[in-house]
């Protein structure tokens, strides 16, 4: 047999014994990726880290039946730290990871908003767990790669001018930050106030990083507003709670709060204050007081297991961010498994035709569909309220 005929049968004795070993967990062709791009050490680092926990208890469950198309699932995580900028970056390196089926996203509107442009060029999927601005979702991209299991404004600030409005509050003054998030919500308050003949009292901005809020307080109350509508994250909220505590118990404003405040550690630096406010903010889950008591008994019962800091329901964190990633991510799984494919242009298509899903916070009938890829409604928020202890104790159920 001459040499070169020797030698090619030996390469494809060769290739055949490499083409039969399994490939090892971790490597390329073994694993499929699910990004998370967060804030996981700045100012609303709670939320990022709530967020990551409901992926990594959806991943679990995933593997343990066999993953997808036989591929296990791993978590990858890049940190924001609420930078618009550096969230664009992760995003695009994301992209240039092999076998990357999907990005979660974190709290933060602008972030999202920033990177709306590189998510749809790189036709990445973008799963939106907390940040709640209209356009993230109702964005000008067709088809869209974003889907969101969160709030959205557009309901949300209808939602707490109601709840407002229910307790005989008639003239609410709008305390916003000067993003696009708080855009959102002023359009949406403005809106829902305008449904019933009125318009805020007042319509105050404010910038990150705002340390009093003192003066647009002393605004509020000259221009006779009887509640604040507040749309912060838990920096700016929390200086919010330390200005009103400040004022006489018999001129302090009650407080109606987006969810933001509870993605960081708002509790921890106004625990002293708050006795002296009277808050309450938005929600859509709570493991104390769960629509679906034996899921979320079923879950709990994972994260107990996995994460030693949390002792019962009411000990966990940012409890919504948890429960919105676990959903999003299992329905992710539902719709490659479909699509038998880890394409992201498929699996897009698919997330559209899922017809239902038993989930954690909800039954999706279904989830997402070609006109709306937003899959909760003003129908599955809830009010809540922080207890002595920092647990988020819901005050009622709509």
């Amino acid at each position: 047999m001459k040499f070169s005929t020797l030698l090619l049968l030996t390469i494809i004795a060769v290739l055949i014994v490499v083409a039969a070993v399994p490939a090892q967990p971790g490597s390329d062709t073994a694993r499929i990726i699910i990004g998370l791009d967060a804030d996981m050490s700045s100012g609303s680092a709670k939320s990022g880290e709530a967020i990551r926990r409901g992926i990594v208890l959806a991943l679990d469950e995933i593997n343990r039946s066999g993953g997808i198309m036989g591929k296990k699932l791993e978590l990858v995580v890049r940190d924001h730290r609420g930078n618009p900028a550096r969230g664009i970056d992760n995003i695009r390196e994301f992209s240039e990871m092999k076998n990357v089926l999907a990005v979660v996203g974190g709290l933060h509107t602008p972030v999202a908003m920033a990177e709306l442009k590189a998510i749809h060029e790189t036709e990445m999927i973008y799963l939106c767990p907390w940040a709640a601005g209209t356009p993230v979702v109702e964005n000008r991209f067709n088809p869209s790669y974003v889907f969101r299991v969160s709030v959205r404004d557009q309901y949300a600030g209808g939602f707490l001018i109601r709840k407002a409005l229910e307790k005989g509050f008639r003239r609410p003054a709008l305390m916003l930050e000067q993003t696009g998030w708080g855009r959102s919500n002023n359009k949406a308050m403005t809106e829902a106030l305008k449904q019933h003949d009125m318009e805020p009292a007042k319509v105050l901005w404010f910038n990150w990083g705002t340390d009093s809020f003192t003066d647009q307080i002393s605004s509020a109350k000259a221009a006779g507003a009887d509640v604040i509508m507040l749309v912060a994250n838990a920096p700016e909220g929390s200086a919010l709670i330390r200005s009103m505590a400040s004022f006489p118990e018999n001129s302090r404003l009650p407080i109606y709060s987006h969810w933001g405040i509870t993605g960081g550690n708002f509790f921890e630096t106004t625990r002293e204050h708050l006795p002296k406010t009277d808050l309450v903010f938005l929600q859509t889950y709570s493991f104390i007081k769960p629509v679906f008591p034996e899921r979320s008994e079923k879950l709990f019962t994972s994260y107990q297991k996995k994460f030693a800091d949390v002792q019962t329901p009411a000990d966990i964190s940012a409890p919504a961010g948890t429960a919105h990633a676990y959903d999003l991510i299992r329905l992710l799984g539902i719709a490659a498994q479909n699509a038998r494919s880890i394409d992201r242009k498929i699996v897009r298509d698919f997330l559209e035709k899922i017809a239902s899903y038993e989930g954690l916070i909800k039954n999706y009938t279904p989830p997402f569909t070609p006109e709306l890829h937003d899959a909760l409604t003003a129908d599955d928020f809830i009010t809540a309220r922080y207890d002595e202890k920092g647990h988020i104790i819901p005050v009622d159920k709509q």
